[in-house]
C-alpha cells in the first residue's frame, strides 16, 4: 500500500488497485476475502482515490463496510480529521445509517453536537436523511451557530430551524446581457481585447439562440497565451448544430491543434465519416500518453461510427480495465457495445457492482439472464443505500425476468 506522503495506484488487476478504481470486480473479490480487503476499504475512505471530484465512491465504500461486516468505528473517528476527511467519512456514514447502522447514525449526530465540522455534517445529513433523524437538533444548531464566522447559506436545515441565513450566490452578472448580438460579435472580432472580456462576450452569446455569424469568427478564439481556445467556445459551437459542419471541415485541417480538434469533434458529432481517422489517432495518442481525462469523450464519439471504429476496440478495453477515472468507465462500455458487443456479458455483469451509478444502470440493462445477475438485481432493488433510479431499474428488470419465467411455464 502507498505511504502517507505519496499516492500511487496499485496495478489494475490486484485487489487494492481494483478497489482504488471502484471496479465491480474489486467488490466481488473483497467479498471473497474480507480480511484482505478491509485495510484497502478503510484506506479508500481515509484517502481520496478519486481521479476527479465527479467520480463516485461513497456508496461503493459504504456497501463494502456493510457487506464485509467491518466496524464503522474507524470511519466515525475520521470525522475528527480535516474538513475533507470529515466529508468523506460523513458520506459513508450517512449511507450506513440508512442501511441500519446505529453506530454510524449516532456518530454523525454526536459530531453535530460536539465536532469541529458540525455545520457541514448537519447540512449533509439534512440532504440525505429523513427529517425526523435530524429535526430535533435545532437547539444544538442555534446554540452553536453563533460561533460561525458567517451565517449559513439559505438551505435546509437552517430554514427549518429558523436560523438567520444568507442567500446562495448565483453566477456573477457579466454586464453584457443588455448588449445586442451584433455588439457581442463586434467584441469577439476585436482580437486586441482581453481574453476575459472576449470570453464573457462569448459566454453571453452562447446563452442565446445560435447565430451563424459566429462561425467565421471561431478561428479567432484562441487564447492569447496560445494552445487553448476561449473557455465558452465549445458550448457556443454546439448550439450551432449542423450549421457548423461545412466550416468544421476547414477547422479540422488547421495547423492549430485546438481548432483541428474542435473541427473533428463537430464532424464526429454529426456522423461525418471523415472524422473517424482523426478520432482513432486521438484515442491511440491518449492511450500512449496514459491520459485518463478525456478519452471517455473520444469513446462516445467513436461509438457513433459503430463497427467502422473496430480498430479502437483494444484500446477501449484497455481503458475500461485500467482507467482510475471511474466516471469515464461507462463511456468505454457504451462505445464497446456500439462497436463490437461480443464478449461484453462479463463486463456488464461486473458493472452491477461498479462504483458509478451509470455503470450499474448499464449492467442492469444489459447483463445476461443468469442466476448471479438475478441475485444481484434483487440486492440493488432492495438496498436502502442505493440510488432511487438504480433501485427502480433493477426492480423493472427483475420483474421482466419473472414475466419471462411465467410465460415459459405457461407455454410449456
Amino acid at each position: 500500500m502507498s505511504n502517507e506522503d505519496e499516492m500511487f495506484y496499485a496495478p489494475h488487476d490486484c485487489l487494492e488497485g481494483l478497489l482504488q478504481r471502484g471496479r465491480g470486480l474489486g467488490a466481488v473479490r473483497a467479498l471473497q476475502d474480507p480480511a484482505a480487503a478491509a485495510p484497502f476499504v478503510y484506506d479508500g475512505i481515509r484517502r481520496d482515490w478519486r481521479w476527479d471530484g465527479i467520480d463516485e465512491r461513497s456508496l461503493y465504500l459504504a456497501r463494502l463496510v456493510r457487506d464485509l461486516e467491518l466496524s464503522p468505528t474507524p470511519v466515525v473517528e475520521q470525522l475528527a480529521g480535516d474538513e475533507y476527511a470529515c466529508l468523506r467519512a460523513t458520506r459513508v456514514l450517512e449511507l450506513l445509517a440508512l442501511s441500519g447502522s446505529a453506530e454510524a447514525r449516532d456518530g454523525l449526530r454526536t459530531h453535530i453536537r460536539e465536532g469541529e465540522h458540525w455545520a457541514d455534517v448537519l447540512e449533509s445529513v439534512a440532504d440525505r436523511w429523513p427529517a425526523d433523524w435530524w429535526a430535533d437538533l435545532g437547539e444544538v444548531a442555534r446554540a452553536r451557530v453563533g460561533g460561525q464566522a458567517e451565517p449559513p447559506w439559505s438551505r435546509e436545515p437552517w430554514i427549518r430551524f429558523g436560523i438567520g441565513t444568507r442567500d446562495v450566490p448565483g453566477w456573477p452578472r457579466r454586464g453584457l446581457d443588455d448588449h445586442s448580438d451584433e455588439e457581442l460579435l463586434s467584441l469577439l472580432a476585436d482580437v486586441r481585447g482581453s481574453d476575459r472580456a472576449r470570453a464573457d462576450a462569448l459566454r453571453e452569446l452562447a446563452d442565446r439562440p445560435a447565430t451563424e455569424e459566429l462561425i467565421p469568427l471561431v478561428p479567432l478564439f484562441g487564447a492569447s497565451a496560445g494552445g487553448r481556445p476561449l473557455a465558452p467556445l465549445r458550448r457556443a459551437v454546439e448550439r450551432l448544430g449542423a450549421r457548423a459542419v461545412p466550416a468544421a471541415r476547414g477547422w479540422a485541417a488547421d495547423d492549430r491543434e485546438w481548432l483541428a480538434e474542435l473541427g473533428v469533434d463537430v464532424l464526429a458529432d454529426h456522423g461525418e465519416a471523415e472524422a473517424l481517422p482523426s478520432l482513432l489517432r486521438r484515442l491511440a495518442d491518449q492511450w500512449e500518453a496514459r491520459a485518463w481525462c478525456g478519452p471517455g469523450l473520444t469513446a462516445r464519439r467513436l461509438a457513433r461510427f459503430g463497427p467502422a471504429a473496430a480498430e479502437a476496440v483494444p484500446v477501449l478495453r484497455g481503458y475500461w480495465l485500467w482507467n482510475p477515472h471511474s466516471s469515464e468507465r461507462p463511456g468505454y462500455l457504451e462505445a464497446l457495445a456500439a462497436i463490437d458487443p461480443s464478449g461484453l456479458d462479463y463486463a456488464h455483469t461486473e458493472s452491477l457492482w461498479d462504483c458509478e451509478q451509470q455503470a450499474r444502470m448499464l449492467g442492469i440493462a444489459h447483463a445476461p439472464d443468469i442466476p448471479e445477475v438475478r441475485e444481484r438485481l434483487a440486492v440493488l432493488r432492495d438496498d436502502p443505500m442505493e440510488e432511487p433510479d438504480v433501485r427502480a431499474a433493477a426492480a423493472e428488470r427483475a420483474e421482466g425476468f419473472l414475466d419471462q419465467a411465467v410465460q415459459v411455464v405457461q407455454e410449456g
